[in-house]
């Protein structure tokens, strides 16, 4: 005995509707996984603000899209120029452009 007796006229219309019916049904395995959270003691967990005329090159690393090399220039120009006025004067070092600054300027303070 066939509980359902209909046809679907191709193999990806049918993989489509059943996708479908099992997202609209809530299905747990059929839903969006949550987002992992980073491990307290990982880079990606510190969200603290970092001075950036006091920090280290170390601390100044925990930035996201600076390594070592640009974190040893940001402390050469500020030992030159002086303490940072504001965070926008880091686009002077070679290699901070708007798209990098964008991508930390909100855990940086003066």
């Amino acid at each position: 005995m066939r509980m359902f007796n209909f046809f679907i006229p191709s193999p990806r219309l049918g993989r489509a509707l059943l996708l479908g019916t099992l997202l609209a049904a809530g299905v747990p395995w059929a839903q969006a996984a949550p987002e992992a959270t980073p491990a307290a003691d990982s880079p990606a967990a510190a969200t603290a603000s970092i001075n950036l005329n006091t920090a280290s090159a170390e601390q100044l690393q925990q930035l996201r899209g600076i390594g070592p090399a640009m974190a040893a220039r940001i402390v050469d120009w500020r030992e030159q120029e002086g303490p940072f006025t504001s965070v926008d004067q880091l686009m002077a070092i070679k290699g901070i452009g708007e798209k990098t600054l964008a991508r930390f300027r909100d855990r940086l303070t003066l």
